[in-house]
């Protein structure tokens, strides 16, 4: 194994340091907003240390995030939001991403670009023929309307990630399954599946993110304040031109929580998911 000198270790051991400050400055930065019980408004000067360490601002938004929910009400909009989607997106697209990567079939290029195109496209696209649809089936309004709209927005590109690691599963594998006597479905449930389990849990959070965070769209099939999301409640607050923002803060901070918590859960499967595959027509 090559060995590096000691000059080039320390070069790139300043780069990942300088990485890491960049990353987690900011993040400072606002706890440090949030924790600051002498801040009033806006921030005026620039401080490494809460002038006057408090916690006030965490209780105020836990009770007071919007006008009609606490954290416990939002965070489970949510997480029924979000979580539903990376469900829906992972329970369909699993599915529909072995068969593009095993079977060939007819309009298999055809159905593998339109799901690239709608990979491509910005979620504004969408929201017309989502509102149409939706309103007559009347789900607009309810929140598993808009775990649909947020699985429709997030079930391209999940296809075409897990459809890279069906691919790159050796056939000799499934072929041996069908040798022992298992079928399609006992082959892909017992054999296939496991295996491609990291790019799956990429997956899962990459739609659960996307449902979590999304607030733009959100609102436009959002009609009762029982249906608030987090991250609707995180912009409501911005667009007011009365935001404290220690309380701002502190609100995006317990928003990241339960994200932290689902990253160090799947921790595993993620890195997996994200080092291996390879992909092939």
């Amino acid at each position: 194994m090559h060995k590096l000198k000691w000059q080039q270790q320390l070069g790139y051991q300043m780069l990942l340091i300088l990485i890491g400050l960049f990353v987690l400055l900011p993040i400072w930065g606002m706890a440090r907003i949030a924790l600051d019980g002498a801040l009033h408004g806006a921030p005026t000067e620039f401080r490494l240390w809460p002038q006057e360490l408090s916690l006030s601002a965490f209780q105020y938004v836990w009770e007071h995030p919007s006008q009609t929910l606490s954290i416990p009400g939002l965070l489970r909009n949510s997480l029924i939001v979000a979580g539903g989607a990376a469900l829906l997106s992972v329970l369909f697209g699993a599915s529909m991403a072995y068969a593009f990567a095993r079977f060939r079939f007819p309009g298999r290029q055809v159905g593998l670009f339109g799901l690239f195109v709608g990979a491509l496209l910005p979620p504004v696209a969408l929201m017309t023929p989502l509102y149409i649809l939706l309103s007559d089936l009347g789900l607009r309004t309810l929140l598993l309307g808009l775990m649909v709209v947020y699985t429709a927005f997030s079930m391209p590109f999940c296809v075409w990630n897990m459809r890279a690691a069906f691919q790159a599963i050796p056939r000799e594998l499934e072929e041996a399954a069908f040798l022992d006597g298992a079928g399609i479905l006992m082959t892909f449930w017992k054999v296939s599946l496991p295996l491609a389990l990291p790019s799956i849990a990429v997956a899962a959070l990459l739609a659960f993110l996307m449902g979590y965070t999304e607030f733009a769209i959100g609102w436009l099939f959002v009609e009762s304040s029982e249906n608030v999301t987090m991250a609707m409640a995180v912009s409501g607050m911005v667009s007011q031109a009365s935001t404290e923002w220690k309380y701002l803060s502190a609100l995006s901070l317990l928003m990241s929580v339960p994200v932290v918590i689902i990253f160090m859960f799947l921790y595993r499967y993620l890195m997996r998911g994200l080092l291996a595959g390879t992909i092939e027509d």
